[in-house]
């Protein structure tokens, strides 16, 4: 029989969810709403936000992880080599923008096909809605994407988040972004009394700071769960495959696989059924833009 570290044999199993990971150490909710803090036996790791697991007591509020559930999704980020897992099981991403400080188009589209290749829902929130000029013109960067059929909400945390909750029910939500967009003040109108520390974006600099540190997923109700993790500044798709990044741009998978070349790059190979239908009028051309730099960027040509 496997004992703690005192001697005394673990106590009762208890089912949960970890909602947020520091390194090897794991804060877990279990179904009846307590906190346990979780180590996982031996060498055993890798846990991440939204993970279900099974955990056996070892002491007051603390426990070790015995058992890890199969997930239904990953969503996760990767350079070359080394996999950055988000967050398990979560259904949906939200991707956070605003029109001031300036966001990257191109980490909105990694983002979405990173979420796109778990099957996961997705959207776009333009924050700071209040900031009428700089708004307008996010919006009208994002119309690609609109017409894509993403939904693209506008919305002034500081004052009214309720055109973004209307869209978190009944889906368990990654928040995820550059720094500076204001999740943070997003979580905060979520979750009062969430208290995460928000600072003022640098102007020189044109970015945020990062102003959460780690993963944290939070219930809203016993259906409805947001993870707010901290911004980020890229987004490798390294865990992706050429198909597997094309897959995320919905509106070119009637022709995949129709190019007249397998190993088709998209641009001047003749036969090609992308270039077509992008010449048609089927796929908006900043679309098929950040498609192509995001393949060479990933995949690039032997």
């Amino acid at each position: 029989m496997s004992k703690t570290r005192a001697g005394r044999p673990p106590g009762p199993a208890v089912h949960g969810q970890v909602i947020a990971a520091f390194g090897r150490q794991y804060l877990v909710e279990t179904d009846e709403r307590e906190f346990l803090r979780c180590v996982t036996r031996g060498k055993q790791g890798g846990l991440v936000c939204g993970d279900r697991v099974v955990a056996a007591l070892t002491g007051p509020g603390e426990g070790v992880v015995e058992a890890v559930a199969p997930r239904r999704s990953l969503f996760q980020r990767a350079a070359p080599h080394r996999a950055k897992p988000i967050a398990a099981n979560a259904t949906q991403v939200a991707v956070v923008v605003a029109g001031e400080p300036s966001f990257s188009e191109e980490l909105v589209y990694r983002a979405i096909a990173a979420a796109e290749h778990e099957h996961m829902h997705c959207l776009v929130v333009i924050n700071k809605a209040d900031l009428v000029e700089p708004t307008r013109a996010a919006a009208a960067r994002l119309a690609p994407l609109a017409e894509a059929g993403y939904p693209v909400v506008a919305l002034a945390a500081l004052e009214d988040v309720a055109p973004l909750r209307a869209r978190l029910k009944g889906e368990s939500t990654v928040l995820v972004g550059q720094s500076g967009m204001g999740k943070s003040t997003i979580v905060n109108a979520l979750v009062p009394g969430a208290n995460i520390e928000t600072r003022e974006i640098s102007k020189f600099l044109d970015s945020g700071r990062h102003t959460t540190t780690h993963a944290r997923l939070y219930h809203l109700a016993p259906d409805t769960a947001i993870v707010d993790c901290p911004g980020l500044q890229d987004f490798g798709l390294a865990h992706l495959s050429r198909a597997g990044i094309e897959h995320g741009f919905p509106e070119l998978r009637p022709f995949l696989g129709a190019c007249r070349f397998s190993d088709c790059s998209h641009r001047s190979e003749p036969g090609c059924a992308i270039v077509a239908a992008a010449n048609a009028g089927r796929v908006h051309p900043r679309r098929m833009e950040l498609l192509l730099r995001i393949l060479a960027a990933e995949q690039p040509a032997p």
